[in-house]
């Protein structure tokens, strides 16, 4: 299994209409609304790698009125939990 953190900035007013969008995207497991720098992040699953950058490049990221993306993608050798 594949996890990534997705942080978006999205043009002001758009919050509710882009979480709506990412809420339909199957490998989307938790998307919230946020204060600070970064307006949304998401949590993203898949069974690969492949699947998560198909699901991160062309789902997420052609959301319209998505400014930018930073995806944070863990590091299993570290461990954590």
């Amino acid at each position: 299994m594949e996890i990534a953190y997705i942080l978006i900035q999205c043009d002001l007013g758009s919050e509710e209409q882009i979480i709506k969008e990412i809420m339909n995207i199957p490998e989307i497991k938790e998307v919230r609304g946020t204060y600070g720098i970064y307006d949304i992040f998401c949590k993203v699953e898949s069974k690969s790698k492949e699947d998560l950058d198909v699901a991160i490049t062309n789902k997420i990221r052609k959301i319209q009125k998505i400014r930018s993306t930073i995806t944070l993608h863990y590091i299993p050798s570290q461990g954590g939990k």
